[in-house]
């Protein structure tokens, strides 16, 4: 398939020189194919790497669903999953994954980077999904006035562990494992059912009887 074909000859590109080509025409000449070829498939450079950091997120969550477990996960066991599983494949695309990072990463923390636009959209359909799976097994607090937010929380989450891993110097990114788990832990400890939810019953449990 062409896109794949010029999605390659990019990631290539990229590997070996450790910056986009200088245009489109030096990369479609290098693939003896017409510049308007590209554009059929591709406005700019960025939208390779959006394509390409989309491809890691579809990627992680099919390989984790795969897992003969991850029937039996709950929530946080299958976010958990992802991570370990993005990672992994990170990890084999270590050498695109952190010159791009380190070349996008906003110095804002908070900020998205537009090469991870299409992740986004995708991580946080698959949050929500999570979220609505945890509030049936009450694994996920039901808060209404708040919870249709917690999709762009936990993908504050995402931007995180990405920003750790782009820095981490651990043997194997060890480091980024425990941070992982470490703040999956704090989300759904955030999330869950807690001291905050104890007091707004009681509370209301005594408006009631008013």
């Amino acid at each position: 398939m062409e896109k794949e074909r010029i999605k390659q000859a990019y990631l290539d590109y990229v590997l070996r020189k450790g910056e986009p080509p200088i245009s489109v025409f030096k990369l479609t000449q290098k693939l003896g194919i017409p510049e308007a070829e590209f554009y059929r498939y591709y406005a700019t450079f960025d939208a390779i790497d959006r394509d390409i950091w989309g491809d890691f997120g579809r990627q992680a969550r099919e390989r984790a669903a795969q897992e003969p477990v991850w029937n039996e996960y709950g929530s946080r066991e299958r976010l958990l999953a992802f991570y370990f599983t993005l990672i992994e494949i990170l990890k084999q695309n270590r050498s695109y994954a952190l010159q791009s990072l380190r070349r996008s990463m906003p110095k804002v923390p908070g900020f998205t980077p537009r090469v991870l636009d299409d992740f986004r959209q995708d991580f946080e359909v698959f949050a929500e999904d999570l979220l609505r799976e945890g509030r049936r097994t009450e694994e996920v607090a039901s808060r209404p006035l708040v919870q249709e937010q917690y999709p762009r929380a936990f993908w504050q989450q995402v931007l995180f562990v990405l920003g750790f891993f782009a820095k981490d110097d651990s043997l194997n990114f060890e480091r980024t494992d425990a941070a992982v788990e470490k703040a999956v832990t704090l989300s759904f400890d955030l999330v869950g059912r807690n001291s905050l939810d104890s007091a707004l019953d009681l509370a209301r449990f005594l408006l009631h009887r008013r």
